[in-house]
């Protein structure tokens, strides 16, 4: 029997984990030496390719505005909630993740120097949620606690009072139903919100900080749909920041615009603005909350150390939906590459067109399980998941 403490420790480390056997170290140098190719290739191509699918998102809004004024329709409806899928997705994503931040010749704005930043906000990303909340509940809790506790997006510890509530079934999958046509407004901006707030409050107290301030951030003890309460500084700076601007703009100012041509314009500019509301919330809840959910998914009870755990836990954690071709990437927002982008969150999109079939070839050498399926085979694993008929794995 060996007495090497460092073999000890990794035993009993590993002692119930499925995958003891992955050689760490191995793993990380060839999933570091994928890092190392993508370095060579970033180039200019990678910044035209996002600003074209910008221009597609751009065109679906306007191509959706264009017709919305003749009559309450599907089709200028889904143009419209395309194009807003796409501005938070697939630009304001990436591009706040650094993704053009080391691309020559790409201007300020376009960085995640830049990007939404004051006044920007309104050309660059308009939407309910903040995009400073987005970025810190997103990219520093969420990217670098995947599927851990200190996560604010781990769907199976959010719902977990659904989940365990003794109402009937039908009333779970109606409460299933109302955040995925209204997530955006009635859970993301506010939990994002909070969340910073969350933040910047132990940031200012002189008090002794918590010992995991990633917890403290990610899980407070009030609600988050108590930022809704106008009767509180929090809750008013929350409508004025996030609720009042883009619900403003986009239900009120936007309709009244079509006024000049008439009436039935205007009405017509609204319905078809609420039904784009419905709409995108229920696709980016279709292509976002599924990414790390699922019974053959894994959250974790502890915080990983290493690089190689690190790169391991992000692909236990996250699942790929069927990739190739930028149409069917755009339609999915780019969020079909889950495991890559977890990997690697700071890559230009195209990047992740190329790296996806080389880690699933390293997954494959070294034992480790690559997901990937139907997004709407996923659709069925997150319900359950929030439901209570399914349960993720745990390490």
């Amino acid at each position: 029997m060996t007495s090497d403490p460092h073999v000890v420790e990794r035993k009993a480390r590993y002692a119930d984990d499925p995958y003891a056997t992955v050689d760490r170290q191995a793993f990380a140098r060839d999933i570091d030496a994928l890092r190392a190719e993508v370095e060579r290739d970033m180039s200019p191509e990678d910044h035209a390719h996002l600003r074209k699918l910008a221009r597609w998102g751009t065109a679906c809004t306007a191509a959706g505005y264009a017709t919305a004024w003749i009559a309450p329709n599907v089709l200028s409806a889904a143009l419209i909630s395309t194009g807003s899928m796409a501005r938070w997705t697939i630009v304001a994503h990436h591009t706040m993740h650094k993704a053009m931040d080391r691309i020559e010749g790409v201007a300020d704005h376009e960085t995640s120097r830049g990007f939404a930043k004051g006044k920007r906000r309104l050309a660059d990303w308009f939407d309910w949620l903040l995009p400073e909340a987005w970025d810190y509940e997103h990219n520093i809790l969420h990217h670098f606690r995947t599927s851990e506790l200190a996560d604010p997006d781990l769907v199976e510890e959010n719902v977990r009072s659904l989940r365990n509530s003794p109402i009937p079934m039908a009333a779970k999958y109606a409460a299933v139903a109302f955040y995925a046509l209204t997530w955006k407004w009635s859970y993301y901006a506010p939990n994002t919100f909070q969340i910073v707030k969350r933040s910047e409050r132990r940031r200012a107290s002189k008090d002794k900080p918590p010992s995991d301030p990633s917890t403290h951030d990610a899980r407070g003890t009030e609600s988050y749909r108590s930022v809704f309460n106008p009767f509180t500084a929090e809750g008013r700076e929350f409508l004025r920041r996030c609720i009042a601007p883009y619900g403003g703009v986009r239900f009120v100012v936007i309709p009244a615009a079509f006024l000049a041509l008439g009436p039935w314009a205007s009405a017509s500019v609204l319905a078809n603005s609420l039904a784009a509301e419905a709409m995108t919330n229920l696709h980016t809840f279709v292509i976002i909350a599924t990414n790390h959910a699922g019974d053959d998914l894994y959250r974790f009870d502890t915080q990983g150390r290493g690089r190689g755990e690190y790169y391991l836990r992000q692909i236990l954690s996250s699942v790929n939906f069927r990739t190739g071709g930028d149409v069917n990437d755009f339609l999915h927002g780019f969020l079909n590459y889950q495991i890559e982008h977890h990997l690697f969150p700071d890559l230009p999109p195209r990047q992740y067109q190329k790296l996806a079939p080389k880690v699933k070839a390293v997954c494959e050498k070294h034992g480790v399980p690559y997901v990937q399926e139907s997004v709407f085979k996923r659709v069925g694993q997150l319900v359950d998941v929030i439901v209570g008929k399914r349960t993720m794995q745990r390490r």
